[in-house]
Order: structure tokens, then C-alpha cells, then sequence
């Protein structure tokens, strides 16, 4: 095989461009023929090949070098050679920074999109109906997966809260083991946002979509609940506080949110999570709380939209004792 630059070009999709800045790189090193074209073999095919499989992977031109000095010293991969997994591991790390830079951004705009969400929309009277946001939250779709007890909550009743402070919605920090009386903490997964998706394949996690319904369902049933002996409602996620205040203002929720996103009462009373789209939620579970102890563990919940329900009948059934 012997081709001009233009056909190479034209067989391996790339440009004329391309191989003249491959050349400089030192990749190619075509030979000449009498009148000064650059005259490329079926190795200078094959070279080129292999950069653009390597920049496919995300390498830079440059970054393809230890790879096609392995093969001009006749190895028959490019990666049997000592400096080609050094550029690997190169590689590698340089796509975890930039990773983890973009999970920073991403943490970033979604701290703006809720506080922008948390305004409202000012000019929504010369809106068309199209241009707002459609997603909503506050219906539970059809056919969603039912959780399966596991068994994660089985330790729970008994336990001491720890001493744990918390930012609240009331603009209070919580210390949760300071809260007197019989009270309830129901503990969700996240909330959204109406007109922005959740992580994809969210719905298909048993127990993860309901937040929000959950959340209005306690809303709707706070004076029964506090009849039956509820002193007070607390809900809690991971989420940050913004996230928080968005939701409750949204929802004119009548009892605070807490913000844990550290997940740090998981981790000192051992609450089941899950991981999605590289971040680790709660499960949801509701905790029947007396003076610090846990009393009883709602777990697995479902469907959420009907969990308050369930707790002003457990509270019902279950009186602190004296009471009337």
C-alpha cells in the first residue's frame, strides 16, 4: 500500500489537517516521493489508526506518543511497553480530576437552580403555559417498584438519638437528642424540583420516588397526628439547607426540615442508603421517637403518599401511657 495524504485522510476519517499536525507531533514520519508529496505505507495507515482509537479514548495527540513509539520498536500493541502504562495511569487520573471538577459544577448549579426555584417565578403572568416547567413531583406515577423489608431497621427501636446538631427550615439549628416528648422524623431520600429530572432511573429504585407526596402527607395530617400524641414533625434528607427551604416553602410545610448532608445521623445510627448517579441518599424509613429513644422504625414505607396515614395510626394504636 502507498497513498497520497489526501486518500490516507479519506480511508481513516480524518483530515489532511489531521496527518500534517501528527507529523509535527513526530507520530508520522511519511516518505517523500520525486516531486516532494508525502508518500504514506500501510504502517503509516496503521499508525494512524491507533492515534485516533487513543484520542477516542480521550488522549491528546501528544498523549498518544508512548503508544506509537512502542510499536516502532516492533512490539505488536502499542501498550507492551513500560511508558505506555505509565501514560494509562496517566490518563486515568487526569479524567478522576476532571470528574471530580464537574461534580463540582454540578453541586454548584444545582445550589443555584434551588435557590432560583426558591424565588419563584416573578414574571409567570406573561408566561405561556408551555414555557413553564412541566415535571412534578406530587403525584406518585403508576407501577413503581415496592421496597423489600432487608432487614437494615431491625436494630433501631431502643437506640439513643446521638447529640446531633442540625441546621433546620425554622432557621433553628436542632440538636436532636435535646428534642423532648413523643415526635416523629421521617427520613427521605431527596425532593424535586418542578421541570428538573431527578438522576436517571431514579423511579427504578424501590422506595426512592415519593418525597415529595410523603412530605405533603404529613402536611395534611398534622392536627390528627399531633392529636394522637405526635409533639412534633420533623422531616430530614441529605439534601442542603437551600434545597430545604425551597421545598418548604413550596409546599407550605407547617413543621421544619433538617439538612444532614453528610449523612452524619446515618452514619452514627446506621440508617440504610443508597448510591445513584455517584452520590449516597437515605432510605426512606420514619422514626417514633420518646425523649431521645427510638420507639419504633417504619421501614420499608411504601406507598409514601399514604405513610402519614400509617403513622397517626400506629400513634393511635399505640397511646403513651396516662394518655387520654
Amino acid at each position: 500500500m502507498s497513498v497520497l495524504a489526501k486518500e490516507l485522510a479519506r480511508q481513516c476519517g480524518t483530515s489532511v489537517k489531521a496527518l500534517r499536525y501528527f507529523e509535527q507531533c513526530g507520530l508520522l514520519k511519511p516518505s517523500r516521493l520525486s516531486n516532494g508529496y508525502r508518500d504514506y505505507s500501510a504502517a503509516d495507515a496503521f499508525i494512524v489508526e491507533k492515534i485516533l482509537e487513543l484520542r477516542g479514548l480521550g488522549f491528546s495527540v501528544e498523549g498518544t506518543k508512548p503508544f506509537i513509539d512502542c510499536l516502532r520498536l516492533g512490539h505488536e500493541q502499542g501498550d507492551e511497553c513500560a511508558d505506555s502504562l505509565i501514560a494509562y495511569r496517566t490518563e486515568i487520573s487526569r479524567i478522576e480530576a476532571t470528574v471530580a471538577q464537574l461534580n463540582q459544577y454540578r453541586e454548584l448549579l444545582q445550589q443555584r437552580l434551588y435557590t432560583a426555584a426558591a424565588r419563584g417565578f416573578p414574571n409567570s403572568e406573561t408566561m405561556e403555559v408551555s414555557q413553564m416547567p412541566s415535571t412534578s413531583y406530587e403525584k406518585l406515577p403508576e407501577n413503581l417498584p415496592v421496597p423489600q423489608d432487608d432487614g437494615l431497621a431491625d436494630h433501631l427501636p431502643g437506640l439513643s438519638l446521638p447529640e446531633l446538631n442540625l441546621p433546620s427550615t425554622s432557621g433553628e439549628t436542632i440538636d436532636l437528642a435535646a428534642i423532648t416528648g413523643r415526635w416523629v422524623l421521617f427520613i427521605y431520600p431527596s425532593t424535586g424540583v418542578p421541570g428538573v429530572d431527578m438522576p436517571e432511573g431514579w423511579d427504578n429504585i424501590p422506595g426512592a420516588r415519593g418525597c415529595t407526596p410523603e412530605a405533603c402527607g404529613f402536611r395534611d395530617n398534622i392536627d390528627s397526628l399531633r392529636a394522637a400524641g405526635a409533639e412534633a414533625i420533623y422531616g430530614l434528607s441529605g439534601q442542603g439547607l437551600n434545597y430545604q427551604q425551597e421545598l418548604a416553602k413550596r409546599l407550605h410545610l407547617p413543621y421544619p426540615l433538617l439538612s444532614d448532608p453528610q449523612t452524619e445521623l446515618a452514619e452514627a445510627l446506621q440508617l440504610p442508603r443508597f448510591d445513584i448517579a455517584g452520590q449516597s441518599f437515605y432510605q426512606r424509613l420514619t422514626l417514633i421517637i420518646n425523649y431521645g429513644v427510638i420507639e419504633h422504625a417504619f421501614y420499608p414505607i411504601f406507598p409514601p403518599d399514604q405513610h402519614a396515614n400509617q403513622v397517626h395510626s400506629w400513634l393511635r394504636e399505640n397511646p403513651m401511657p396516662g394518655a387520654s
